[in-house]
């Protein structure tokens, strides 16, 4: 017995011995079970840049901001376009009209929501591909969907599938699903089929009017990957896009235009809307805003119409009589005659500099001018590109001139950006991609501003997409023109940088 309560002691005592050293050698700032290690928020290494009193410009993946993305919880730098967005919004007291490719922000759907219940007056147009709830698609439905289509309903449900069930419950729809935010409070949506066809070439404005005098627009469509990244991939910080808020009723009065012309009698009445072709023709518009005028136009131009009115001739008349520098950050350039523009005005003015950075996934394609700028050719079935608009055959470039490049930007991002800036002064831009189909089909819209202030903003985002571009064709499009056909440029085996990878491309 004796014998048993000293080994109960013994043993009771090296319990205590043993709580007492682990607490002791457990630092006092540890607490238990441990804290969660605090995110360390990125500093910016810019400082912002000055905005003119009435125009106001913005850039997801600047440098002169911070923010902490909404969904993902992540911080990142960049302005915070969904909260520009959802800001207009709020200020709106009369009327939000928005115009938009594709929009799958929860946040700025219940915005337009709360706008609605309140009273204001909400009108939304998309592109009829996005014009769809997927939370409420049956698995045969989801089996019919286009490759593209099924990336885009798989982003979905790592977005909405909020316990992670694998299933979207109608409150996880009314909290994630945009499309079913804006039915169930009911705003009315059209697409364009409400003109009674099967859709334009595509809907691809970017814009919102609001109250009549605000315009917000820009390259940025209303998405996580538009704005923020992909929500199944916290690598990715969004295409690289920018908005635009300009508080002009004058400007605001085009874009109303714009809507009008599209929403006609709205959903379900006489189909009167006009998309793509369709639309009458308006030529360039012009208005003054801070001292600085600002030209707008509209896509697409009819074929029946010579080429001199459309938008395209109109970039190529801008690029045309540049003198000093032409910068361009361009998701799609395949438009033959700006490229032979851009060629007349650095063989007219020697001391030009041209820099060019492009998304990978269109740049090493046959009918990019990308080639053309990096003086080689790619055949396609035997055939050299030629232009589909006015016959233009290709023309390689027979001069070195530019910094020409391939943005690198993270896995699953996009170089989505529509500018240029033209002698450091005149900044083109919008929804309108450098291409056919932007010109002829796609209903778009550009911005002509003429403002060194405003120029500014864009050429430090062009900074920064340059200094860490991949300069001059990849290996693969070399391997390619050896395959198809096609020439080099001179020294072409020079062009790999040393240090760098070459660019994944498609």
């Amino acid at each position: 017995m004796l014998r048993s309560r000293i080994l109960y002691a013994l043993m009771t005592l090296a319990v205590v011995i043993v709580v007492v050293v682990l607490f002791r050698v457990r630092p006092r700032e540890t607490s238990w079970p441990p804290e969660p290690e605090e995110e360390a928020i990125p500093t910016p290494p810019l400082q912002p840049l000055s905005q003119l009193p009435h125009v106001s410009v913005w850039f997801n993946s600047g440098r002169s901001a911070v923010y902490r993305e909404p969904y993902r919880g992540t911080w990142r730098l960049g302005d915070n376009l969904e909260e520009l967005i959802i800001e207009a919004i709020e200020d709106a007291q009369v009327s939000v009209n928005v115009a938009v490719q594709e929009l799958n922000l929860p946040g700025v759907a219940q915005a337009l929501c709360r706008k609605h219940r309140d009273g204001v007056r909400v009108r939304i147009i998309l592109e009829n591909a996005y014009n769809r709830v997927f939370s409420m698609m049956s698995p045969p439905e989801v089996r019919r969907l286009s490759s593209h289509a099924r990336a885009k309903y798989d982003e979905f449900l790592r977005l909405a599938d909020l316990d992670g069930d694998g299933h979207i419950s109608l409150e996880e729809a009314v909290e994630r699903d945009a499309i079913t935010i804006l039915r169930a409070c009911g705003v009315p949506i059209v697409d364009d089929t409400e003109d009674g066809s099967k859709g334009s070439g595509i809907m691809h404005h970017k814009f919102m009017v609001l109250d009549g005098a605000t315009v917000v627009f820009g390259s940025a469509n209303f998405t996580m990957s538009g704005v923020h990244g992909d929500f199944a991939n916290p690598a990715t910080r969004g295409n690289a896009n920018h908005l635009l808020r300009f508080e002009s009723p004058d400007l605001a009065a085009h874009f109303e235009d714009e809507f009008a012309v599209m929403w006609g009698d709205g959903p379900g009445g006489e189909k009167d809307s006009r998309f793509g072709k369709q639309k009458p023709h308006r030529g360039e518009r012009m208005v003054v805003i801070d001292g600085c005028p600002v030209m707008v136009k509209f896509s697409p131009t009819p074929g029946i119409l010579p080429y001199e009115q459309t938008t395209n001739a109109l970039i190529a008349s801008i690029v045309r009589k540049a003198s000093r520098s032409v910068d361009m950050a361009l998701f799609v350039f395949s438009a033959q005659e700006i490229v032979d523009a851009l060629a007349e005005a650095c063989v007219r003015h020697p001391a030009l500099t041209v820099r060019g950075v492009f998304d990978a996934s269109f740049a090493s394609r046959y009918y990019s001018e990308t080639l053309d700028m990096w003086r080689m050719a790619l055949q396609e079935k035997d055939r050299y590109e030629t232009s589909s608009e006015t016959g233009m055959p290709n023309r390689p470039w027979d001069f070195d001139r530019g910094n020409i490049g391939i943005a690198i930007l993270p896995e699953g991002d996009k170089l989505h950006h529509k500018f240029a800036v033209v002698d450091s002064e005149l900044v083109i831009t919008g929804s309108h991609n450098w291409s056919a189909a932007a010109n002829t089909n796609n209903d778009e819209a550009i911005v002509v501003f003429h403002s060194e202030a405003v120029a500014a903003h864009f050429l430090r985002e062009m900074d920064r997409l340059t200094a860490s571009m991949h300069v001059g064709p990849t290996r693969r499009l070399v391997e390619r023109v050896g395959e198809r056909g096609g020439y080099l440029p001179p020294h072409h085996d020079s062009h790999e940088p040393k240090g760098r990878p070459w660019p994944a491309e498609d």
